[in-house]
């Protein structure tokens, strides 16, 4: 603990000593004056001594509180790094979940970039066979949010690429899947355990990494997926080309993609269950030292010992003082 004005430590102290003193000196001049002897019991004693010395306590705490106190705690925040995976192929046109799949995404996730703090970094990956990043994790909240509003539909989808092109993000480089024909151990991204990907797609994979291998590598470097299951279970079509083609959430990839990252799925049908999923999504707390001033803490100690004292002044004696 430090105090802003350390000398109130020594005005605290001499007033405090000060004011025993003085307040000793009166109780043996009083015993003079009415001629008591030393034969009172326990019981009156603490009843005469304590009120008043919980006044002196009240009075010396107040004085050190005026010193500002400081002390150096844990705080618990949000922090890391967060990378938004959007599926934008063709199925996420889909109008099952209003408006479409895709805007109903958009719109959930805009409030919950604008939602976090400057302590977490948010960035932006579309994916459809490939995965580009439309914006790198940074604390510009503003540009994460215009890069979710560019998003468009095209394309199919490749689960296994959101997953390698956002890790690629976090890390800063390339990575890819090792080849399964070859021997040795899979490439090192490091540890990465404030990391968090929030992969958004109707579960639709047509093509390309394997997603499951994908996962794995972001489990060995630290990394947790969560997954949105965007879309319903009963589908709709949708006109690719001018043919109208079926399209339906698919939830077990989804679910095995968190499984393996220990994140975990959410389902949304609809845009209040997209809001919601996003509240209750678990981002890594870490705690962080910050000095705070305890001033407050040490005024509420003093009142709080001033109103005991008077308390008990009244309930013994019927008066204060």
């Amino acid at each position: 603990m430090s105090f802003v004005y350390p000398e109130m430590l020594a005005v605290a102290g001499i007033v405090c000593l000060a004011l025993l003193a003085a307040y000793h000196w009166l109780q043996q001049q009083r015993s003079a004056a009415l001629g008591l002897v030393a034969a009172s019991t326990r019981r009156s004693k603490i009843r005469r001594h304590l009120p008043p010395m919980l006044f002196l306590a009240a009075l010396t705490v107040l004085l050190a509180g005026a010193g500002r106190p400081q002390a150096t705690v844990p705080v618990p925040r949000a922090a890391g790094t967060v990378v938004l995976a959007f599926d934008v192929s063709n199925s996420m046109g889909a109008d099952d979940v209003k408006p479409t799949r895709l805007a109903a995404a958009q719109a959930a996730a805009i409030n919950f970039i604008q939602a976090q703090p400057d302590s977490v970094d948010v960035g932006v990956v579309a994916f459809d066979q490939g995965a580009l990043t439309t914006r790198t994790p940074g604390p510009d909240h503003d540009g994460a949010v215009a890069a979710v509003k560019r998003l468009n539909i095209a394309g199919g989808t490749s689960i296994g690429s959101a997953i390698l092109g956002s890790l690629a993000t976090i890390v800063g480089h390339p990575v890819t899947l090792p080849d399964p024909n070859a021997d040795g151990p899979p490439p090192n991204l490091g540890y990465w355990g404030s990391a968090t990907i929030v992969l958004l797609s109707d579960g639709e994979d047509t093509g390309g990494p394997d997603a499951e291998a994908a996962a794995a590598l972001a489990a060995d470097a630290g990394v947790h997926i969560e997954t949105i299951g965007v879309g319903t279970v009963a589908g709709t079509t949708i006109t690719v080309d001018g043919y109208q083609v079926a399209t339906a959430l698919n939830e077990d990839l989804l679910h095995q993609v968190a499984d393996i990252t220990t994140g975990s799925y959410h389902k949304a049908e609809n845009a209040d269950e997209l809001n919601n999923v996003y509240k209750s999504l678990n981002l890594r707390i870490t705690t962080q030292p910050k000095l705070v001033e305890l001033t407050g803490a040490a005024v509420v100690i003093g009142v709080l010992l001033l109103m005991i004292g008077g308390l008990l002044m009244i309930s013994w004696f019927g008066r204060i003082l």
